[in-house]
């Protein structure tokens, strides 16, 4: 393999999966390439997804590019650890974002916030349904993490954590340079809220995330330094912001799927609350399915690995196809078709081990997100709105640049209130 495909991943973004799984057979499990100058195996399905997450034959500590690992994760973040320290870490995770409890208390917030948008809609207002998104989520969670400040401040903060999830993946551009600022600013700030709780000058509720990690301990019984904890606090309520992006993605597809926009409405109307609604969810997974965040995970091989005849040696990395196993055919009934009635009736979706679109494994003990439930909750309140027949969706911008990371359609989804027969 003398061809190194980095440059192909930043030039084709979203399809350099597809690019690859055409040098081998229909079917194959495992394509074998070069990147970053090291050999890599690419892998998906149900068979790749067991590869990537067995902690006996891969290692997630190291693999992300530090580039990445810097601006989005924060150094020394959950996602760099493995083994014992990854575990007790993530245990704080699970415990202030995806224990049911915590999302029964996120979801009346999200509600108020995101019907605030929609009156500012049916009002006159013009804002995307990607801004919208990341104010309206951003204040529920900060509240909801026991954040002080007020609905501006937490809109600014807000605005600036989406800032450096739209930046990380794009090194080439000014977007990056203001997502490096953004990082330095919020690592600042968030470690000021972990010393203010520390001091006693700030006292946050016991259980929400600003409280766990400003006392959280390390295995050794430490607490984590503030920048660290910070950090981790960052880290349990930017990836619900992100979900801005899911959000953007909503709005072309209800623009696209009338008959969905009009049930997801009735249901809406029926229940009188955009959460929670099971037509509205099940659209925001197939958003999930069909839409990840990233088009691939890397992890080292900690020993010699084998997968569909394809062998790869240790210190390899091996790179989990995200969107190649959330489509694919050998996993899903008519892979390439947006069908949200597919997740009608299904509760225990983390137990479909071919729907990784927030990784997979277990939450608990491997790298799946714990804060899936939150993103899911924040989606689908998202999709209830934007299926009100007050508002519209416009037509123009709804195109996806698939070259570019992250992505999402280029306006953001534009949404205008006014009747929607004109």
């Amino acid at each position: 393999m003398p061809i190194d495909d980095s440059l192909s991943l930043l030039t084709r973004g979203y399809g350099f999966g597809a690019h690859l799984w055409r040098r081998t057979r229909p079917g194959a499990r495992a394509v074998p390439l070069r990147l970053l100058g090291k050999r890599a195996l690419l892998v998906r399905g149900r068979e790749g997804v067991e590869l990537f997450y067995d902690g006996a034959r891969t290692a997630r500590h190291g693999a992300m590019p530090a580039i990445v690992q810097r601006t989005l994760f924060g150094v020394g973040s959950v996602h760099s650890l493995d083994g014992a320290a990854h575990r007790h870490r993530k245990a704080t995770f699970v415990d202030v974002a995806y224990e049911d409890e915590q999302v029964r208390r996120l979801t009346p917030l999200l509600a108020q916030e995101w019907l605030g948008e929609l009156a500012e809609w049916t009002e006159g207002g013009r804002r995307s349904a990607y801004d919208a998104a990341v104010g309206a989520i951003g204040r529920a969670v900060m509240r909801w993490a026991g954040l002080p400040g007020t609905a501006d401040a937490k809109t600014r903060w807000a605005a600036r954590l989406a800032r450096i999830v739209d930046g990380f993946g794009v090194p080439y551009s000014p977007e990056f340079l203001l997502a490096v600022l953004d990082r330095h600013w919020s690592d600042r700030h968030a470690a000021r809220l972990v010393e203010a709780v520390r001091s006693g000058r700030l006292t946050p509720d016991p259980g929400t995330a600003l409280h766990e990690w400003a006392w959280h301990r390390d295995g050794s019984g430490a607490l984590l330094r503030p920048r660290l904890a910070g950090i981790e606090l960052q880290n349990s309520i930017r990836p619900a912001i992100a979900v801005a992006r899911f959000v953007a993605f909503a709005a072309k597809e209800l623009h696209d799927r009338p008959e969905w926009r009009d049930r997801i409405a009735e249901e809406t109307a029926a229940r009188g609350t955009p959460v929670d609604g099971p037509l509205a969810v099940a659209f925001a997974q197939e958003i999930r399915r069909t839409a990840p965040f990233v088009p691939l995970l890397p992890a080292w091989a900690t020993a010699d690995v084998e997968l569909d005849g394809r062998r790869l040696p240790a210190g390899g990395r091996v790179l989990l196809d995200v969107l190649g196993t959330d489509t694919d055919d050998r996993s899903w009934d008519r892979a390439a078709a947006f069908d949200p009635s597919r997740f009608l009736d299904v509760d225990d979706w983390e137990s479909i081990p071919t729907f990784v679109p927030h990784g997979g494994a277990d939450v608990a003990t491997g790298h799946r997100c714990p804060g899936e439930k939150v993103a899911v909750a924040a989606l689908a309140a998202g999709v209830a709105v934007l299926s009100d027949p007050r508002v519209r969706i416009d037509d123009e911008g709804l195109e996806v640049d698939r070259r570019r990371l992250p992505t999402m359609p280029a306006s953001g989804g534009r949404v205008r209130g006014g009747c929607p027969f004109h």
